[in-house]
């Protein structure tokens, strides 16, 4: 039972700290809707998303009017669709299934759909390979639909084959959309050990082992934990930690909150709470304010590792008391341009292409919403997206790359998307050759102690 200054302490979160609920994400299955016909499975996806989703958003809406929180996003994950057509499957066909989900999204009301994905971490089907191809069309002819494909496990090693493809297509993606400074890369991720919960966009995709339809939550609350810190200056680490994991206790009790109540009005299993702290580009909603408010100059400078590395861990103690269903990423997201912080210690020089992947190693996901100059050829994208792969493969962690080469911007340009992607500074990227690195091709080994049966 909640007493009154527990009430009016997350009134104040809500009110004065940027607490919100980052989004409410519908899970649907797909895989009732497979066949080898585009037309026939896009029309079947169009009405099975739009009967099980009818009432997302209204439901949302009025949990927010009825609680008063906040819930910023309402969203959709949905089976990968790479597994939805059979036979041998053209890109034009994806293209079609494409269409049809961001027809969809919009009938439903939702702010995004997730799940033109592949799963591709030990080879390709021919719907993997169609689907590929198909990603700069899809996301150029889309407003809604977001992309995502895995190309490493631990278990599996990583598909440097994908990794030098997923560097074309993301060049593409960006010339497909310059007129927005290559935008549709904003929508496009590449993750290692990506996860079948997820809420979070652009890499939510409903996995196999999920039920006919879920409600997932992703929470958020950066400014709650600065302030929260800035009651404890000049205190030790320990002291740090223990006020972190009390307030994402707090925060996540009310992600339990919502989650639980969309469940019971939409008659749809709950799923999990998602306990990252994701940021946006509002003043005091920054992870990076967080780590500086530890006692960094500016987020980037030397000592940033060891201070995420104590929030990414404080937030997973403080959130897993809160609800016994934690799941998806969980940790922190550093998003350069949706984060304030991230932004002007870029646009500073503090924080660097080279500190972002060391800071990878301890927090949720990887490099994200990163933009760089459009003349990046894409080998060195793919090399980029290998670095973080391995990452990933070798910690047994989650990681991702979401990279946008602006096209015609160089080093210090500012692309802008709007809303909650943001402003993104132009980083500058290692300008040594990694191409006969790529043109290897092949599998990188999964390491030693995935062997663990």
């Amino acid at each position: 039972m909640l007493n009154s200054l527990e009430i009016l302490e997350t009134v104040k979160m809500i009110a004065e700290e940027h607490l919100d609920i980052r989004t409410v994400t519908m899970g649907i299955s797909l895989l009732s809707c497979a066949g080898e016909d585009a037309q026939q499975v896009s029309d079947k996806v169009y009405d099975k998303i739009i009967r099980q989703a009818e009432k997302l958003v209204k439901t949302a809406e009025d949990i927010e009017a009825e609680y008063g929180i906040p819930i910023i996003n309402k969203r959709i994950s949905v089976t990968p669709v790479s597994m939805l057509l059979g036979g041998v499957p053209s890109p034009a066909d994806y293209v079609c299934v494409a269409k049809a989900l961001d027809k969809a999204a919009k009938v439903t009301g939702v702010n995004f759909i997730g799940g033109y994905s592949a799963l591709v971490h030990k080879g390709m089907t021919s719907g993997d390979r169609a689907l590929i191809a198909s990603i700069p069309e899809a996301l150029a002819s889309t407003e809604l639909v977001c992309s995502s494909v895995n190309v490493g496990t631990t278990r599996a090693g990583i598909n440097m084959d994908a990794v030098a493809q997923m560097g074309h297509i993301i060049k593409e993606t960006a010339e497909k959309t310059k007129e927005r400074d290559g935008f549709g890369c904003a929508k496009l991720v590449v993750f290692c050990n990506a996860v079948e919960d997820n809420p979070f966009m652009a890499g939510a995709f409903c996995g196999v082992g999920e039920p006919e339809a879920v409600i997932n939550v992703g929470v958020s609350g950066p400014g709650v934990v600065k302030c929260a810190l800035e009651q404890v200056k000049g205190a030790d680490f320990g002291v740090v930690a223990e006020t972190i994991k009390k307030t994402a206790f707090k925060i996540t009790r009310m992600g339990q909150l919502v989650a639980q109540e969309a469940s019971r009005r939409l008659q749809v299993p709950f799923g999990i709470v998602d306990l990252s702290l994701a940021p946006t580009p509002a003043v005091g909603d920054s992870v990076a304010y967080i780590l500086e408010e530890m006692g960094l100059e500016r987020c980037g400078t030397h000592g940033t590792t060891a201070a995420l590395a104590l929030l990414n861990d404080a937030v997973k103690k403080g959130g897993v008391m809160a609800s016994s269903y934690v799941g998806g990423l969980s940790g922190a997201f550093i998003p350069v341009s949706e984060d304030a912080g991230m932004i002007e210690a870029a646009q500073v020089g503090a924080l660097s292409l080279d500190k972002l992947e060391a800071m990878t190693c301890v927090c949720s996901v990887g490099l994200d919403m990163i933009c760089v100059p459009g003349d990046t050829n894409a080998q060195t994208i793919a090399a980029i997206i290998a670095d973080e792969a391995a990452i990933g493969m070798v910690n047994n962690k989650t990681t991702a790359v979401r990279i946008i080469p602006a096209p015609e911007k160089k080093v210090g340009d500012m692309v802008e998307f709007g809303g909650l992607l943001g402003t993104g500074p132009v980083m500058a990227v290692n300008t040594w050759s990694s191409d006969a690195f790529i043109a290897r091709g092949g599998r990188i080994p999964a390491p030693i102690h995935s062997l663990r049966n």
